[in-house]
């Protein structure tokens, strides 16, 4: 074995498991797949491994590139945390900052944030994945989700990045022809819009209100994962939302949706979440200061301020 290799061909491996192709590699890369699978040559010669099942249009990693690819993550948070040690205090981090969001909240807040993040620390590379579904930080080497709701997984870092909630609401055309809630409890017999959320269980919507907590099982003919088509079929009159507030203030604004049992509502604040602590990576600490700053303050951004909270 001749471990005479660039951290490199590590990191084009790396992503080329993930892709699972050489091609979708080399698309992310802006380079060839001939380059991609020469780099890869180059490190199955070094390791004196094959590291993928190559077939025509994909390729499947084998054992003994899962085997590298978990060494991989070692040596790449091994290799950032030498970074940060050398950097110390450092007020201008600098490398590669992956975040993920769901695409509503990114297109609406989290995009703009890192444009005026970039701006400010432009020594960062930052991507910005939108994903409706639960992402694993460490297998797809993602630095930062920024998700509705508590972050719950034990081994994960959990920042909390501003203040908000879900509240009920359906459009004038829906209440006219079925009449509003007078309950929690009442929400079961009527039409509702479930949106089949990466945090949330589906189809069960649990309120904060004056009695405390109430669950409710609802149901209706029409659910999507995708928050803006659920909201699209809310403003067309066919049933009941319950959407963040940040996401609502312009319909209620326009009279395209209006509030329904006021009194409640569920918990949906704005978390982060890491591998590390903020104090061990200064890309993710600036990060998660600056979302902080932005959505939770008074500036153009803030979910407050958008929400008309």
């Amino acid at each position: 074995m001749n471990l005479n290799f660039q951290l490199d061909d590590l990191r084009v491996f790396c992503l080329a498991a993930r892709k699972a192709s050489f091609a979708a590699t080399a698309t992310e890369l802006g380079t060839s797949p001939a380059y991609v699978s020469k780099r890869i040559a180059i490190l199955e010669k070094a390791l004196g491994v094959t590291l993928f099942h190559r077939a025509a249009r994909r390729v499947t990693v084998t054992d003994d590139g899962e085997r590298v690819y978990a060494s991989a993550q070692q040596i790449f948070q091994g290799v950032d945390h030498l970074g940060e040690t050398v950097a110390g205090g450092r007020l201008d981090p600098r490398g590669k900052l992956r975040v993920t969001t769901s695409f509503r909240l990114g297109r609406k807040h989290i995009a703009p944030a890192l444009s005026l993040l970039a701006k400010r620390y432009p020594a960062l590379d930052i991507t910005l994945d939108a994903v409706d579904r639960r992402v694993d930080l460490i297998s797809e080497s993602i630095d930062l989700d920024v998700r509705v709701g508590e972050v719950d997984e034990p081994h994960l870092v959990a920042h909390r990045i501003a203040a908000s909630r879900r509240v009920l609401c359906a459009a004038p055309s829906y209440l006219e022809r079925r009449g509003a809630p007078a309950s929690v409890a009442e929400l079961s017999q009527h039409d509702c819009l479930v949106l089949r959320d990466r945090n949330q269980a589906f189809g069960v919507w649990r309120l904060t209100g004056p009695g405390g907590v109430e669950k409710v099982k609802v149901t209706g003919r029409l659910s999507s994962n995708n928050s803006e088509i659920v909201r699209g079929w809310a403003i067309d009159g066919h049933g009941i939302l319950l959407p963040a507030v940040w996401d609502l203030h312009a319909d209620l604004v326009a009279g395209r949706l209006v509030p329904i049992l006021p009194a409640w509502s569920q918990p949906a604040d704005i978390w982060a979440a890491s591998t590390v602590r903020l104090s061990h990576s200064a890309k993710v600490r600036v990060c998660v200061k600056f979302l902080q700053e932005q959505l939770d303050g008074d500036g153009p951004l803030a979910l407050k301020r958008i929400a008309g909270a």
